[in-house]
């Protein structure tokens, strides 16, 4: 019974981490390095992500700076920020590309916050459905007369407490950036 409460405890922090990774590649009018998180630059035939083969930096509140140390990338690099979704026009100076991130919209930021919102769901369900299946992995034990009455019980509550933290968790990692969004 230990076990499945571990485990799920475990699944329901890696909802609640990846929900936060998410959080931290939106691009809320700030320059934020984690943007570029997902990009891959073809590097003599592997693809790398682009803080591996560059010094990746925030030069003011709005400018992101990107200087590979091979400058043979530079294009390579100017090409993956274009392709990619991020929606800013890389500016390449021969050494250095700059990223000027706009003001957001109010519509644009409005547009965000209801993404956010919808990630913010999206990680309670996936914990929710963690509950689930813990809970029916209890009543197995219990059927099969692994576990008491009372340890599912105590397990069951064990679960329910465990899942109301990390969502209460999500609310606020989920109202925090709203905020954070709304700010700028």
């Amino acid at each position: 019974m230990k076990t499945v409460i571990k485990n799920t405890e475990d699944k329901m922090k890696k909802s609640v981490s990846h929900l936060e990774t998410e959080f931290s590649e939106i691009r809320a009018g700030r320059a934020n390095p984690a943007v570029l998180d997902k990009l891959r630059v073809d590097y003599y035939g592997t693809p790398t992500p682009i803080n591996q083969v560059a010094a990746v930096s925030v030069a003011e509140a709005r400018t992101l700076t990107i200087q590979p140390w091979d400058t043979s990338l530079l294009r390579a690099i100017e090409k993956a920020i274009q392709t990619s979704d991020i929606g800013i026009n890389p500016q390449n100076d021969g050494k250095i590309i700059r990223m000027i991130f706009p003001p957001l919209t109010e519509d644009r930021r409005k547009e965000i916050v209801k993404e956010v919102a919808k990630m913010g769901e999206e990680a309670k369900v996936a914990v929710r459905s963690i509950r689930r299946e813990a809970m029916e992995k209890l009543k197995a034990m219990k059927k099969s007369s692994e576990i008491t009455e009372d340890d599912q019980k105590h397990g069951e509550k064990k679960i329910q407490d465990i899942t109301d933290s990390n969502i209460k968790n999500i609310d606020s990692l989920t109202e925090k950036k709203q905020k954070q969004i709304m700010e700028i």
